[in-house]
């Protein structure tokens, strides 16, 4: 995501012509969106996206569940420990 918004920034100072960004040649201010684009292959091809979701699905279910606890007066039950 960083570098979609730096892509976008620099897209915006070459267009606008300002600062040195102006003189840079064009491939060199679009090359952020290439890195984005081989950023996002590399995380959906290694499970990461994906992982990362499972990882927060399994927290919003813990809070969930200890919310509930304390409502009934339980103690909560603290967070597993992080597994690589």
């Amino acid at each position: 995501m960083y570098f979609l918004g730096l892509g976008i920034v620099l897209v915006l100072l070459k267009w606008q012509e300002m600062g040195p960004v102006a003189n840079w040649p064009w491939w060199w201010v679009l090359a952020p969106f290439a890195l984005a684009a081989a950023w996002w292959s590399w995380a959906d091809w290694s499970g990461y996206t994906k992982r990362k979701a499972m990882e927060r699905e399994d927290q919003r279910k813990l809070d969930r569940i200890n919310r509930q606890r304390e409502a009934i007066g339980q103690k909560a039950r603290p967070a597993a420990p992080r597994r690589r």
